[in-house]
C-alpha cells in the first residue's frame, strides 16, 4: 500500500526537463482573479445581449426556413397572382396632340430649352448683359442688364429657343446662367385650320379656339384630340374662298362645310386668318371668327325656312299663286323685288326667281308667332353650341311685330352666324331633323339623335326647289356637273349708321349636294366684294359666292368619295323634278 502511495507520487512529480520549461514560460493571471467587478459586470451584460441577439436571428432563418419549404413542398402549385397596387389621384401629360378625323396632325407640343438667369450668381450684369445680346440680338441690353443686377433669385431671359440659340448660349460659358426644359406649341397646318384651332400662350394655355374650350381635356389625356375637320376639304374651301376674295377685293370671306347627317363640321375658314406659329398671334382683326363669331343679315338665303315653314304648315303649296305685280308697302317701309317680275308667282317662282315681296306675303301666311317658334326650333334665336368659346349671339327683333314678320321672311331684320345658317339648311335637307352642330369627330356610323322640324315630305320639296334654283334661277354658277348642286343666293346690304348701305354688300351662296340624297352642305360669304369686267360690274350673291360653292363641290365630291353621274337620268329626273305651273289658287294679295 505504501509503495503504491509512492509511486503515484513520483508521476505527479514534473520531471526535472518540465521544472526548467516551466520556470522561463510567463504565468498570464487568470481574468477572474485579476477584472475588476465593474468590467465583470459589462462583460457578463454584453455576453448577454450578444446570445439573446443570436437567439433571435436564429429564430427568424428558422421561419424563413420554413416558410420556404412551406411555398416549395406544401402548398398546390399555382399561378402567380399580381398584387394590387393604388392608381396615383392624377397622371401629368405632355398637352395633347389634336389631329384632323383622319389622324392628320394639327397640334402638337415639342421639347424646347428656356434661359434663365440666377441675378445673385451674376457676377458681372452688364458683361453677361452684353454677351448674351450677342447671340440674342432680339433682346434689350439696357432692360437685361437691369435685370440681371437686381437682387432676385431667378429671372426670365427668353423663353423657347432654338436649339442653335441654345448652343450659341452655352459656348459663352456665363455663371449664373441656365435653361430650364420646357414645352413649345406648334401648328404643322400653319394658317390652314387657325380659327378652329385657336393657339395657346407662353406657358401653353390655351387662349383661343379648341385650344381654350378644351383647355383640361388637352391637359390631362394621352391620346390625341380627334376633330370633324378633314383637312383636305380644308385647303380645298380656303383656298376658293382667299381666290375670290382677291378677284373681288373684299375685306373678308367664311365659309364651312357640314355633314348634313351627323352635322360635323369638315371645313371652316375665316379670311383674313392668322398663323397660330406667331409669338403675337391672333392680336388685330384676323383673329375675329367670321362663321361662328360674326352675325350677318343673309338676305335671301332665308327663304329656305320661309318657304319650308309655309310648305310644313300646310298654309301654302307650291303651284299657289302670289300676288308680286307691284312692291310692297307696310308702314314706312317698301318691300321691292331685285328681279321684278311684275306678275303673279307660284311658290316654286318665288324661290326661283328670289322674290322679295312673295317671300314676306308667304311669312304672313305663317304667322309671327309661328315663324318665331320655327326658327328657334332651328336653332336661330340662339347661340350656337359649337364647341367654339368664339361664337356670337343672334341679333333678333325685341318686339315681333308684323312687319318683323315680313322682313325676316326674306332674310332682313335678323342676323345670325354663317354656322347657324348651315346648321338650319342641314335640317331643311335631310330629311327634317336638326342637329347642333360639332367640331368633333362622331364615333364611325354614330348619328346623334336630332329634334324634327319638318317632314321627309316637305325636306324634298326644298331639296328640289334648291335644285331648281341653279338649274333655271339665280345660283347657276354653282352647278357643278355631276354632283346635282342645290341651293340659294344671298344678298343683304350692310347696315350702318343711317340705315342700309347700297354698295355695302355681304354676298352669299348656299348649296347642297348631291340634291337627290344630300350629304353635304357647302356655304360661301364675300363681305364688300367688288363687281368686276367678268361679272358685269354685279356683285351679289348669283355672280361672285355661287362660284366658289360650284368649285369647292367639283374638289370636295372626289374626296368624300362622291362618284359623278349623270342629272338627266330618269331616275334622278323623278327626284329633284318640279312642277312649276302655276295652280288655280291664289293667295295673299292684301
Amino acid at each position: 500500500m505504501i509503495e503504491r502511495l509512492r509511486k503515484a507520487r513520483r508521476l505527479a512529480k514534473p520531471s526535472p526537463a518540465a521544472q526548467r520549461s516551466n520556470r522561463r514560460r510567463p504565468q498570464i493571471p487568470c481574468p477572474a482573479d485579476t477584472v475588476d467587478p465593474v468590467t465583470r459586470e459589462a462583460l457578463d451584460t454584453g455576453r448577454a445581449r450578444l446570445m439573446m441577439t443570436g437567439a433571435i436571428l436564429t429564430l427568424a432563418f428558422a421561419v424563413v426556413g420554413m416558410r420556404l419549404v412551406d411555398v416549395a413542398l406544401l402548398q398546390a402549385a399555382v399561378e402567380p397572382r399580381a398584387a394590387y397596387a393604388p392608381k396615383p389621384a392624377t397622371l401629368q401629360f405632355a398637352r395633347a396632340d389634336i389631329v384632323d378625323r383622319n389622324g392628320v396632325l394639327l397640334a402638337t407640343s415639342l421639347p424646347t430649352a428656356s434661359l434663365y438667369a440666377n441675378p445673385r450668381q451674376v457676377q458681372d450684369a452688364e458683361f453677361t448683359a452684353g454677351q448674351l445680346v450677342s447671340v440674342l440680338p432680339e433682346l434689350n441690353r439696357a432692360q437685361l442688364t437691369k435685370r440681371l443686377a437686381s437682387k432676385r433669385g431667378f429671372v426670365w431671359i427668353k423663353r423657347d429657343l432654338t436649339p442653335r440659340q441654345q448652343w450659341d448660349v452655352i459656348g459663352l460659358g456665363l455663371p449664373g446662367v441656365d435653361f430650364r426644359r420646357e414645352e413649345t406649341r406648334v401648328y404643322p397646318q400653319g394658317r390652314l385650320v387657325s380659327h378652329v384651332l385657336g393657339f395657346v400662350d407662353v406657358d401653353e394655355k390655351g387662349i383661343a379656339g379648341v385650344e381654350r374650350e378644351f383647355e383640361m381635356n388637352l391637359r390631362n389625356r394621352a391620346e390625341p384630340l380627334a376633330l370633324s375637320i378633314d383637312t383636305r376639304m380644308q385647303h380645298a374651301l380656303c383656298g376658293e374662298l382667299a381666290a375670290a376674295q382677291d378677284e373681288f377685293s373684299a375685306k373678308g370671306a367664311a365659309g364651312l362645310i357640314l355633314d348634313v347627317r351627323t352635322s360635323e363640321v369638315m371645313a371652316m375658314c375665316s379670311l383674313p386668318d392668322f398663323d397660330p406659329n406667331g409669338s403675337k398671334a391672333g392680336q388685330d382683326s384676323s383673329r375675329f371668327n367670321r362663321v361662328s363669331q360674326g352675325v350677318y343679315e343673309l338676305g335671301s338665303a332665308f327663304k329656305i325656312f320661309t318657304t319650308a315653314m309655309a310648305l310644313e304648315a300646310g298654309v301654302a303649296r307650291l303651284d299657289d299663286r302670289y300676288d308680286a305685280t307691284k312692291p310692297l308697302k307696310i308702314s314706312r317701309f317698301t318691300i321691292r323685288d331685285y328681279h321684278a317680275k311684275s306678275r303673279w308667282l307660284s311658290v316654286s317662282e318665288i324661290f326661283m326667281y328670289s322674290s322679295n315681296i312673295g317671300s314676306a306675303r308667304l311669312a304672313m301666311e305663317v304667322g309671327g308667332k309661328a315663324q318665331r317658334d320655327f326658327l328657334d326650333r332651328i336653332g336661330l334665336l340662339s347661340p350656337s353650341k359649337v364647341e367654339l368659346p368664339e361664337v356670337g349671339s343672334p341679333l333678333v327683333p325685341d318686339v315681333w311685330r308684323q312687319v318683323s314678320t315680313m322682313t325676316i321672311g326674306f332674310g332682313h331684320g335678323i342676323a345670325v352666324s354663317p354656322l347657324q345658317m348651315a346648321a338650319g339648311v342641314a335640317a331643311m335637307v335631310n330629311g327634317g331633323e336638326f342637329r347642333q352642330p360639332s367640331l368633333i369627330k362622331r364615333a364611325s356610323g354614330r348619328v346623334p339623335e336630332g329634334v324634327r322640324v319638318v317632314s321627309e315630305r316637305t325636306s324634298k320639296k326644298i331639296r328640289k326647289l334648291m335644285r331648281l334654283v341653279v338649274e333655271e334661277g339665280t345660283g347657276g354658277r354653282a352647278d357643278a356637273p355631276g354632283y346635282l348642286v342645290g341651293g340659294k343666293t344671298g344678298t343683304a346690304e350692310k347696315s350702318g349708321a343711317g340705315g342700309y348701305r347700297r354698295r355695302a354688300l355681304l354676298s352669299s351662296f348656299i348649296g347642297a349636294f348631291p340634291t337627290d340624297e344630300p350629304r353635304y352642305v357647302v356655304f360661301a360669304l364675300l363681305d364688300e366684294p367688288k363687281g368686276t369686267k367678268k361679272t358685269h360690274g354685279y356683285a351679289t350673291g348669283g355672280w361672285v359666292a355661287a362660284p366658289v360653292v360650284g368649285r369647292v363641290v367639283q374638289k370636295i365630291g372626289p374626296i368624300a368619295g362622291i362618284r359623278p353621274y349623270d342629272p338627266e337620268l330618269p331616275p334622278i329626273r323623278r327626284d329633284v323634278a318640279i312642277n312649276r305651273t302655276p295652280g288655280t289658287r291664289t293667295l295673299a294679295s292684301y
